[in-house]
């Protein structure tokens, strides 16, 4: 086998089933190989940056999935940047494999040369900066040792993106020495004596009776630790609050839940959060919007238990009164067994009102009011549907009206947060979950931006349903000068004839300009089970709630 054969049955050995990327000359006898393969659908895009925010997509609700990009070198690989930021900053683990100069033509300038020599790029220092470990292979012979530690150091530890390099000389030479690789990931466990002293610190609380809290974050979906989250606070009555990005992992009509806690957070999350003497934050790096803009006083007063599986995330921004390095779903199998050995009685808690957006009046508007139109998906969102949220207003006004009850998912980008990441990632989660219904809420300005991938679905037959909110401007950005400075500027565009495009990619287009439109539409485009365009008139003169400053 050949280096590019070796590296599609390693992917095929580890269970990839899907891998996206641009065609290119320093690549393209990779295609042949991946065209072979029985088992690997390659899904080629029409800019590579998709293809990363799709290998992203792919492994972000299936821990257990690596998800692969690549590209051709130079400008192709520079384009997987994006994607590999949010992997970097999302805990996500994704291969990214690229073209590269042959050794003999290095330093003269070569068609889409990245060396770094004599005035050129340098791809190899820009993907350390944006992957936990960037790879170059220079012998044949050194192609499964390189995978094997790419691969496990994607997977290992805080998971996340490698990247490799492939001299176009080197694509098509001969491995002598191929061999199956070994995952050998050392799952991330805090010590004993850390995981008894948080047993009892919330055993103390407990007996006490103080207020506790539990923060669940993204690493929890991660984890996949709901059982355990579940045995924990129902067996000692502890209230939790998720934050936008683990938004739907335990049901929200969950006695027990305040909804989503942040600056967009629901008032009763956030009310309660203030009166916690106890907060157990699990999974979770304190994000922005789930610190009111890093307020330093936030856990002053407040005993902080923090797990977490990378130890950098420790201390970061709050200093921690018990902290765990730990994979969250090994801490809690160890604090909860601690905790029932102690046969201990909780008190059912005071709940704070105010829970949900959902029974918020609505706005009086010429325009759809985007709370009423999220209310109307949330209600007729179907069994473990998968909703994601572009970055904009929109994905706000998705984080406070969606309500979740039916192992449904929410995700918006996170901490790096591009826009059009999720408008193309959507196609890689759908590809991870052929059975569940996959929408992407993307603003009209996110779509603008990258939606020309709507022809990568129509020619995979990826049913995806996106629903652009249609306000032609970047309303949160108006409101944040409006806010600031009492002025806006260069804030609105003009949109396209959204049906007439979605036709003409051959996939299905609705406009919804009255609310009662809506529901029929979204049931056609389920029903329908291909790519779809719902093109929804919203309010541009209202904004998704906002609590800064009020804890």
């Amino acid at each position: 086998m050949d280096v590019n054969q070796t590296i599609v049955k390693i992917l095929e050995d580890v269970g990839v089933k899907h891998v996206f990327g641009g065609s290119g000359q320093v690549n393209a006898s990779m295609l042949l190989a991946l065209r072979d393969s029985k088992q690997i659908k390659t899904v080629i895009i029409r800019n590579e940056q998709a293809a990363s925010f799709m290998a992203c997509g792919y492994t972000m609700f299936n821990p257990k999935n690596l998800g692969v990009c690549f590209a051709t070198g130079g400008p192709g690989a520079f384009n997987l940047f994006s994607g590999l930021a949010v992997a970097l900053s999302d805990s996500l683990p994704v291969l990214a494999i690229t073209g590269y100069t042959s050794m003999g033509q290095r330093g003269k300038g070569a068609l889409n040369e990245s060396t770094g020599l004599n005035r050129t790029p340098d791809s190899h220092k820009m993907f350390q900066a944006t992957t936990k470990k960037s790879y170059i292979i220079e012998r044949a012979e050194d192609t499964c040792d390189i995978l094997e530690d790419a691969l496990n150091t994607a997977l290992g530890g805080r998971p996340g993106p490698v990247h490799i390099h492939i001299p176009k000389d080197i694509t098509t030479a001969e491995v002598p020495n191929f061999r199956p690789i070994k995952i050998n990931i050392e799952p991330v466990r805090a010590s004993e004596s850390t995981l008894k002293s948080a047993a009892e610190l919330l055993a103390d609380s407990i007996r006490s009776g103080k207020k506790m809290l539990a923060l669940i974050g993204y690493g929890c979906i991660r984890s996949e630790v709901k059982q355990e989250l579940l045995e924990l606070i129902d067996t000692f009555q502890i209230p939790f609050v998720q934050t936008m990005d683990a938004k739907g992992l335990l049901p929200e009509n969950h006695p027990l839940c305040l909804g989503v806690f942040g600056t967009s957070g629901d008032e009763a999350a956030n009310a309660y959060f203030k009166e916690a003497e106890v907060v157990l934050a699990m999974g979770n790096s304190f994000a922005q919007n789930a610190t009111f803009a890093f307020n330093p006083d936030l856990y002053k007063g407040k005993k902080l238990i923090h797990i977490n599986i990378d130890p950098v995330e420790i201390n970061k921004v709050y200093p921690a009164d018990v902290a765990v390095v730990s994979d969250v779903k090994l801490a809690l199998q160890v604090i909860n067994a601690y905790l029932m050995a102690m046969h201990l009685t909780a008190q059912k808690p005071v709940l704070p009102e105010g829970r949900y957006y959902l029974n918020a009046p609505h706005a009086d508007a010429s325009r759809i009011f985007p709370g009423d139109l999220v209310r109307l998906l949330s209600q007729n969102l179907p069994e473990d549907a998968i909703v994601m949220g572009d970055a904009g207003s929109h994905m706000l006004w998705l984080s406070c009206y969606l309500q979740l009850n039916k192992n449904q998912r929410y995700q918006n980008p996170g901490s790096f947060g591009p826009m059009a990441c999720h408008t193309n990632g959507c196609i890689g989660v759908k590809c991870a979950n052929p059975d569940k219904l996959v929408i992407a809420g993307v603003g009209d300005g996110c779509y603008q931006m990258a939606g020309f991938e709507l022809m990568t679905a129509v020619q995979y037959n990826i049913p995806v349903i996106w629903i652009i909110f249609n306000n032609s401007e970047f309303n949160i950005i108006k409101k944040f000068l409006l806010g600031m400075y009492g002025d806006q500027a260069y804030m609105q565009f003009d949109n396209p004839d959204y049906v007439k495009y979605a036709e003409s990619c051959g996939a299905k287009g609705y406009r919804v300009e009255k609310l009662e439109e809506f529901l029929p539409a979204l049931q056609d485009a389920i029903a329908l089970n291909k790519p779809c365009l719902i093109d929804v008139l919203v309010d541009s003169e209202v904004y998704p709630p906002s609590n800064l400053g009020r804890v």
